[in-house]
Formats: structure tokens, C-alpha cells, sequence
């Protein structure tokens, strides 16, 4: 007899049993949670085990998301539900059965301070569908309350300041447990994420202690440059209490969570405008923190020195990332400020206005900023890989926004990498017109096929061809389309 979707839409696991439901004719379970939640006592200590539960739990509605303030930003424009308890996951699957399919365990971005596994564009049915691959979503703690450094409060608070970062593993540990019962293979998981997504993809690369859970990784527009030194972390710290008027962890722990997302608004603000809170690296307050179990070094020198060399990785980035976050009211002397906080000079400058002869001052911060945050720590990746002869992939997504400000701008590849451009919000990020569904079907079937079989279907980078694909209406393969600024970032963080 075959055995229909509809007959088989419970599963075990080792916290109990969960039911999901059919949705996009595939197998759906929401809101699975995969610890404790991180409340009372709890708050800002290592996610714990969850006590688990008897009867059949309903895994038919996502969770709430973790705290945070909504930005308004095109993935999370909707009004978002949150809650404290929020270390859940969602499964995506063809079917329930023994066929051990490849998983696909996708981290959300949103800057370690918005974001939720939900999002409409992250729906992987798509994947499910048409690469018979297993997919999974999760929530994670964010901001202050993922990534505050409280180690000097005690031993209990020692992975405080990257808290985040360890509910992720967590979650990728439950993985490894219970997807065989979703019929996924334990033994085939590519960890993958988007931004603050592929920054946590890098860091969990270069964590320790996160080493033989996972086979592949896909670190999108995000690498291995963005963690807090422990000094800077405890600047973050010290502004952190100062803010919140607490001296003991007893007063955190029972602060209003409201009164803790206020704080770390503002102490975003003014550390992005320097001055006295400033770090000394340019990275924003609350990311994961070094110096501790879960990330005893940065991760970019953890894989430099060859962690994670077994593990397949495919990088990339967008052509414009920065035309969402560069306005256009730049001029010579703020330009001159983003040259000193990248820790460039006039020979970067150089560089840049030789590259794009054409730019007025903003689009020249737009790259710069685009190359800062995102390119480079993505060819600096590749390239400390290769160095170890480490199977890595490149792409670069080059389709334009028919929205003419952004072009190739942060996070426009999601919907098609999961081949979701009907989506709702999608249309007014990409423009309108007749969808680009050439461009999403090619993006879509090279993660299919590393997730599957490991490479996406061009060479792999090594520092003579140093190949890249750029995916565009018609997209190809590249050699080293970023020679001459690549070469000028040489010597800058």
C-alpha cells in the first residue's frame, strides 16, 4: 500500500510527539520547540534541555518570534508577534518515511536584532519539491539577549555574550537527533543563512564545538569577519549596565524585556555614532563574542588555521548590498569618516574611483560599504579555504532591481535562491514587470545541487582562477571579477 502524505503527519521525537499539517503540498511542522525556554532564572545562561511532553503537540502554527523592535524592512514589514520563550524550529518535509533525504537548515538574518524563521520568503516547500530535500527554520535569541557579555556575573554566564550563537547549535544538535524521523538524513546537513544568517553560518564553521554536526554550509551575503573581540564586548557590557541602572544579574533577570530592547536601541545608536561608546571595531554591539567554549578565537582565524576544511562551503554576495543601508546625503567629508571607520585611506579611495570613474560620492559609499561588509570578508573566506585546499564555491548575484536605486541590492536574492518570487512583499523589491523566473530557476537548482551532491555545478575557487558565478538574466562564470579592489583591501581588517 502507499502511504499518503495525509496518513503519516505525526512524528516522534525526543521530546515527544508533534503533529503538522499539509501546506504547498508538502509536510509542514511549526513551532517545535528544541530547548527550554530562555525565561526567569534562565535569561541570558546556555539554552537548556526542554521537559518534554506526553501527548501529541501541535506543531501546526509557527511560534512567536524572538524580542525584538520591527524594522519595517522588506522580508518582516508585518506587525511581528514575539515572545521571550522563542527557541523553537520549523520542518519543512516531502514526506514521513526511511529515504534519508538531504537537510537544509536555514539560519534568518536581520542584523542579530530582527528576524524569525517564518518569514514567507524563507518557505522552503520549493526545496521539499523539487530537490526531495528536508528543510528547517529557526528562531534564536537575539540582540542584548543573545549576545551580552555577563561572564563576569559567574561560570553559569560564561556563553552569555554568545548565547545566540549556541541556541543555534542547540537547535542544529536536535536536528542531528530527530530528522530522521522527518525523513532527513542526520548525516547530510548543509547549515545555510542570509546576513546575520551567513555571519552565524561562518561562526559556527569556525566554532569548536560545532564541528562534525553539519557537512556543507552556504554563508549568503555574511563570513567569518563579524564577531566582538572580548575587549570590545565588554565596552558593550559596561554600557550595557550603565543603561539599565544594574549592578547584579538578579536585576537583569527580572528586568522588563521591553526595557532591555529600549536599551540596546540606543546603545546601537550611539555606538553607530562613535564617539565615546565607540568600540574600536567595526562591528555593532551585541554580535557573538570571542573568548569563550563556543568561540575561543575569531572564527576567520579558527578557519584560517583550518577548522572546518572538511566541511563544502558555497559564498557569495550581491553586486550593490550597500543601496540599502547608504542614504544619498554623503559628501566629501562623511565619506572621508566611512574611509577611517573601514580603516582605509586615500589609496582605497583611489582604488574605488578608478573601479567606478562614473560614481558621485554616495555610490562610492555604497561600494565601499558594499565591499566592507560583504564582499571581501567573502573572498577572504574562500581564500583562507583555499589555502587548506578546502572545496569552496563562489557566486555573485548581479540581477538588477527594476527598482533603480537598489540594483543588486541586501537580501534581493532570498526569494530567488528559494524560488519564491510570488511571494508577498517580493513585488516591491524587485519592481514590476514579468518575474525573473529564468534567473530564480538557476539560482534555485545550484543549491539544490549542493545540497545534495556538494557542488553546485562550476569550479571551485582557488587563488589562480579564483572563479566566481554571477547570476544575472544571463548568467556565467567569472574569473576574479574584483581583482583591483580586492587588492586594494590587502592590509585592512
Amino acid at each position: 500500500m502507499v502511504t499518503t502524505i495525509a496518513e503519516t503527519t505525526i512524528a516522534e521525537t525526543t521530546f515527544g510527539p508533534v503533529q503538522g499539517r499539509i501546506k504547498d503540498d508538502v509536510l509542514l511542522f511549526a513551532g517545535i520547540p528544541y530547548a527550554a525556554a530562555p525565561t526567569g532564572e534562565l535569561r541570558f545562561k546556555a539554552a537548556q534541555p526542554h521537559a518534554g511532553w506526553s501527548e501529541t503537540r501541535q506543531a501546526t502554527r509557527f511560534s512567536p518570534a524572538a524580542p525584538q523592535i520591527p524594522t519595517g524592512g522588506m522580508t518582516d514589514s508585518a506587525p511581528v508577534n514575539w515572545n521571550e520563550d522563542c527557541l523553537f524550529l520549523n520542518i519543512t518535509t516531502p514526506m514521513i518515511d526511511n529515504n534519508y533525504r538531504p537537510v537544509f537548515f536555514w539560519i534568518h538574518g536581520g542584523g542579530y536584532r530582527t528576524g524569525q524563521g517564518a518569514i514567507p520568503w524563507y518557505n522552503g516547500a520549493n526545496f521539499a519539491l523539487n530537490g526531495d530535500i528536508v528543510v528547517v527554520s529557526i528562531n534564536y535569541r537575539m540582540g542584548a539577549l543573545g549576545f551580552a557579555d555577563l561572564s563576569r556575573f559567574g561560570a553559569e554566564y560564561a556563553t552569555s555574550g554568545v548565547n545566540g550563537t549556541l541556541d543555534q547549535i542547540t537547535a542544529l544538535k536536535w536536528v542531528r537527533e530527530n530528522i530522521s524521523n522527518f525523513g532527513g538524513d542526520p548525516n547530510q546537513i548543509t547549515i545555510a543563512g542570509e546576513s546575520a544568517g551567513g555571519f552565524s553560518v561562518c561562526t559556527i564553521l569556525g566554532s569548536p564545538i560545532a564541528q562534525g554536526l553539519f557537512q556543507r554550509a552556504i554563508p549568503q551575503s555574511g563570513a567569518a569577519h563579524h564577531t566582538l573581540p572580548k575587549d570590545a564586548a565588554e565596552k558593550v557590557t559596561d554600557l550595557f549596565l550603565g543603561a539599565m541602572s544594574a549592578s547584579s544579574i538578579e536585576e537583569l533577570q527580572s528586568a522588563p524585556v521591553e526595557d532591555i530592547l529600549k536599551v540596546q536601541s540606543q546603545i546601537d545608536l550611539d555606538v553607530s555614532r562613535g564617539g565615546a561608546s565607540d568600540l574600536g571595531v567595526a562591528v555593532s554591539p551585541f554580535y557573538p563574542c570571542e573568548d569563550n567554549e563556543v568561540l575561543p578565537e575569531s572564527p576567520l582565524k579558527a578557519i584560517a588555521d583550518g577548522m572546518g576544511s572538511n566541511v563544502d562551503v558555497l559564498v557569495g554576495s550581491n553586486k550593490d548590498e550597500g543601496t540599502l543601508f547608504v542614504t544619498g546625503n554623503m559628501d566629501e567629508t562623511k565619506l572621508d569618516a566611512v574611509l577611517l571607520q573601514y580603516g582605509g585611506g586615500q589609496d582605497l579611495l583611489d582604488a574605488y574611483r578608478a573601479s567606478f570613474p562614473d560614481a558621485d560620492v554616495s555610490a562610492l559609499a555604497t561600494h565601499l560599504s558594499t565591499d566592507h561588509v560583504f564582499r571581501m570578508p567573502a573572498l577572504r573566506l574562500a581564500e583562507a579555504r583555499a589555502k587548506h585546499g578546502a572545496n569552496t564555491w563562489m557566486y555573485l548575484f548581479a540581477w538588477e532591481s527594476r527598482i533603480e536605486r537598489l540594483k543588486s541590492t541586501h537580501a534581493l536574492e532570498i526569494p530567488f535562491v528559494f524560488n519564491n518570487l510570488d511571494k508577498a512583499g517580493v513585488e516591491a523589491f524587485i519592481g514590476p514587470g514579468e518575474l525573473p523566473q529564468g534567473v530564480a530557476d538557476a539560482m534555485h537548482q545550484a543549491w539544490i545541487n549542493f545540497i545534495r551532491d556538494g557542488d553546485p555545478g562550476w569550479p571551485p575557487y582557488d587563488l589562480v582562477s579564483r572563479s566566481n558565478m554571477k547570476f544575472d538574466t544571463s548568467s556565467k562564470l567569472v574569473s576574479d571579477p574584483d581583482s583591483g579592489r580586492r587588492e586594494a583591501w590587502e592590509g585592512i581588517r
